[in-house]
């Protein structure tokens, strides 16, 4: 789905839910389509609030648990009391996340997915959704980490 759908899917969601479409819905919406990777609450509501929008928090997190409703958005990693986001616009992927520096590196490895496959099979279990995450320490803070 693109950005210009995503924007189109999120006012016909909101109008069936007997919300209102605001600007600041609107705004929160397109700072987070303009997002590029990961990203928490407190950036959206920094990133509007150096462009002189006047948007709450409260806002910003009302309108993610909408767009998390709607499957737009995705919740994936809750680590050291955040929780980071990421736009479900890209093929599903799972994540590598450093425990020193923060860094969140994805990857997609067919063979895990494979597995998953079977082991909902083997048990006839049907799944709606996974994620992944593996903690530890990335190449760059692994060799700091020595000396």
């Amino acid at each position: 789905m693109n950005k210009k759908l995503a924007k189109r899917e999120f006012k016909k969601y909101i109008k069936e839910k007997n919300l209102k479409f605001t600007q600041q819905r609107e705004t929160i919406l397109d700072e987070i389509l303009n997002t590029k990777g990961h990203f928490q609450v407190e950036d959206i509501v920094h990133n509007i609030k150096n462009k002189n929008i006047n948007v709450s928090r409260a806002t910003v997190y009302r309108t993610l648990n909408i767009l998390k409703d709607m499957g737009l958005v995705t919740e994936v990693i809750k680590f050291d009391n955040k929780t980071i986001y990421e736009i479900s616009l890209k093929e599903h992927h799972d994540h590598l996340i450093c425990t020193t520096c923060g860094k969140i590196i994805e990857f997609h490895e067919e063979e895990i997915e494979k597995l998953q496959d079977k082991i909902c099979k083997n048990y006839q279990f049907t799944p709606s959704f996974h994620r992944l995450e593996i903690f530890g320490l990335c190449k760059e803070c692994s060799k700091n980490s020595n000396l």
